[in-house]
């Protein structure tokens, strides 16, 4: 069997997801992949067991399988994962919004319900909020992402888990690379690597610079990387990692409404110049990771720590008494520990392991509001610090029934504790704001597999899971400044059937499901950077999902991924109302053709349809339906240790107008965020080895 055979074949390594905490073992997996098909197995869960056999949807993406481009945007690394809606903003000020099956479209900044996590270490904070800007995308050699039941057993907020996957170097090496594009895109690369025996020591350095696609969009963004490894003789390893991401200009060009959009996509909000909208972020974390495997029991212990420190400046100037001001200015301070022990016991002979494990994780956000005075802070208008513990502790079962049927079972309990102390108080202005609410909370799923062939398999799969308030969500009220204790948790139940192929052509899964939740926390209302946030009555999902990879000759294969999706509000007054932010439509296709199996040249074609998004509860305006084409071609060489790489790419090839995202409920009005017209872009990179 060839190796592109080979390739599309350890695609389906993903069941570690299925396991919360454990981090893939690049060793093992490449081992996998010289397998045959009918032996491919996941080795995350540190226990050998097929793709077939697992009981979720679950999709993994090489990095290397996108297009090659400048990989400044975490879109560039989901592209063409079923159930997964990337809104690209285009502006750099505010992060890529990712969607799953519809958990996150309420965001209005960052990631909402969807856990993300780097090398088992997680990227989410304790009240579920995570920001795309803090990942270094260099890093990942893969992406997995998990949907459906399984993912409630990792606790608050997952909808859905996104995890990236890095691989531990095998050989010392240099590199360094360059990539320019439209509207003065540069960015530039180093990193290396020392590898010695069990020891290991690499890092990564990546500056972006562009004067933005609209004006008023400047970014100057740099980002560090240092990871660090050691094998002991026992089988116990540790991995150190300390990342760094320092952008202290990204200039905020801001959305538009629609007509102003209509009019002329690549306009600057007015109030941009006025207020001089921009944000700087400085972003830290770091992390250790010790974790060893014996003959029935493994067990891995992880602990991290970082600051994350923001500035923005609203387009308004936030100058009432009653105000929270419209210069934001937050530190946020970060920790959390891990534990898991997976056992496998002797006496059921590998069919039966048990995995329990804990996760304690702190938050705590300082937060001051001042005065816009046209681009400069002002006098303070909010001085509070809120908190944030989480104490959670899981068990998931795992037993093979019979050596067609699998049994998954999980639970997890957890404990969450906000609380605010507000420290800018004005009698008959400005009440005491602070407060303290706690949540108990539950999880739960359970799922079987049954193998009907050595190349078939349908699966099953129920759960239920639950989704606080972040800190944001809780800041404010409609009715003046503070915590919100009306705002409680969402429940949501899901359910899930499919089936998994797995051929000497390539691959498929398709999966069916339906997601309900009461009591969904959804926006109330959006006026220039102040949210706030109340608990809808009931909404349902119900949608179909289709991924695959074709080998159709040995020179030209097909990656595609399909989602249909109806989301709706159940009751109330917004009965069958469409979710807002939700694509009912999501069509993905690639086309790579590489005349040589060495991959020496590689020339891809990609297409892409979504459907009309609502940007309100109303669903009296929608940002409309586009399809866009995007291609590359690739070159790679190698002379005695070195290797050079070259590449092209042109970004929505016919030039369309469309929206890259909306803002949920924008009070304003400016609900459009615009795509730029035809991109081109080239780069090349070098790298000697040793």
């Amino acid at each position: 069997m060839n190796q592109s055979i080979s390739r599309l074949a350890i695609t389906a390594s993903l069941f570690s997801l299925a396991l919360p905490g454990v981090a893939s073992d690049a060793d093992d997996s490449a081992s996998a992949q010289d397998e045959p098909i009918e032996r491919v197995v996941v080795t995350a869960t540190r226990t050998r067991q097929p793709w077939l056999n697992s009981a979720g949807s679950i999709d993994r993406v090489e990095v290397d399988q996108q297009l090659p481009g400048m990989r400044i945007d975490m879109a560039e690394i989901l592209a063409g994962i079923p159930g997964v809606q990337t809104d690209t903003r285009y502006n750099f000020a505010q992060d890529t919004r990712i969607v799953l099956r519809g958990f996150g479209a309420r965001a209005a900044f960052g990631v909402r319900g969807v856990v993300m996590r780097l090398d088992g270490i997680p990227l989410s904070m304790p009240d579920g909020q995570a920001q795309t800007s803090s990942i270094f995308v260099d890093e990942p050699a893969h992406v997995e992402v998990l949907r459906g039941p399984i993912a409630s057993v990792y606790g608050n907020a997952a909808g859905g888990v996104i995890n990236l996957q890095s691989t531990q170097p095998r050989q010392s090496y240099l590199g360094a690379s360059l990539a320019v594009g439209e509207n003065g895109r540069q960015r530039t690369a180093l990193n290396g690597a020392y590898v010695q025996g069990p020891f290991f020591l690499s890092g990564h350095y990546a500056g972006f610079r562009t004067d933005g696609d609209r004006s008023h969009g400047k970014v100057e963004r740099d980002q560090y990387a240092l990871r660090s490894g050691y094998q002991f003789a026992n089988g116990l390893e540790l991995i150190v990692r300390a990342d760094d991401n320092n952008a202290p200009l990204l200039q905020d060009p801001g959305s538009l409404t629609a007509e102003q959009w209509r009019e002329d996509p690549q306009q600057t909000f007015a109030g941009a110049t006025v207020f001089n909208t921009r944000k700087q972020i400085r972003h830290r974390q770091q992390s250790a990771t010790l974790r060893q495997t014996l003959t029935n029991v493994d067990w891995q212990l992880a602990a991290w720590n970082g600051q994350r420190e923001v500035e923005q400046f609203l387009p308004f100037p936030g100058s009432d008494l009653t105000s929270s001001g419209a210069v934001i200015d937050l530190t946020r301070d970060f920790y959390g520990v891990h534990g898991q022990v997976n056992w496998r016991p002797a006496a059921f002979n590998d069919q039966w392991q048990l995995s329990l494990g804990t996760d304690i994780e702190r938050q705590q956000d300082t937060r001051l509001g001042f005065v816009n005075e046209f681009g400069t802070a002002g006098e303070l208008r909010r001085d509070e610090t809120g908190d944030v513990e989480k104490t959670d502790l899981y068990a998931l079962s795992q037993y093979a029934l019979t050596d067609q049927l699998t049994w998954l079972l999980g639970g997890r309990v957890s404990d969450m504790k906000f609380a605010v102390e507000d420290r800018f108080i004005i009698d008959g202005i400005r009440p005491d704001d602070s407060g303290q609410i706690d949540y108990s909370e539950h999880a739960w799923t359970t799922g079987f597999n049954y193998q009907l062939t050595d190349t078939w398999s349908v699966f099953a799969s129920a759960g239920a899971g639950f989704e606080t308030p972040t800190l944001t969500e809780l800041a404010y009220r409609n009715d003046g400044s503070g915590l919100n204790p009306e705002l409680g948790p969402a429940q949501v139940q899901q359910f899930e059937f499919g089936h998994k192929w797995l051929t000497e052509k390539g691959m498929a899964q398709l999966s069916l499901f339906e997601v309900r939740t009461d009591d969904e926390i959804v926006v109330d209302q959006s006026v220039d950077g102040r949210t706030t946030y109340r608990n809808a009555a009931e909404t349902k999902r119900q949608g179909v999902e289709l991924s695959g990879t074709y080998q159709w000759t040995p020179i030209l294969d097909l990656r595609g991924a399909a989602t249909i999706i109806k989301a709706r509000y159940k009751g109330g007054q917004l009965d069958d109302q469409r979710i807002p932010g939700v694509a009912t439509s999501n069509l993905y296709a690639q086309l790579n053709l590489s005349p040589w199996q060495d991959q020496r040249l590689r020339a891809s074609l990609t297409a892409q349809y979504r459907s009309r998004i609502a940007s309100n509860d109303g669903n009296t305006e929608f940002a409309p339906s586009f399809v866009l084409w995007h291609s590359a071609v690739e070159a790679r060489q190698q002379i005695a240790q070195w290797q050079f790489r070259q590449w092209l790419r042109i970004d929505n090839l016919l030039d369309r107008n469309y929206v890259g995202s909306v803002i949920v409920n924008q009070g304003s009005g400016r609900s459009f965020e615009p795509a730029p017209g035809r991109q081109l872009s080239a780069g090349f990179a070098v790298e000697r080895r040793f």
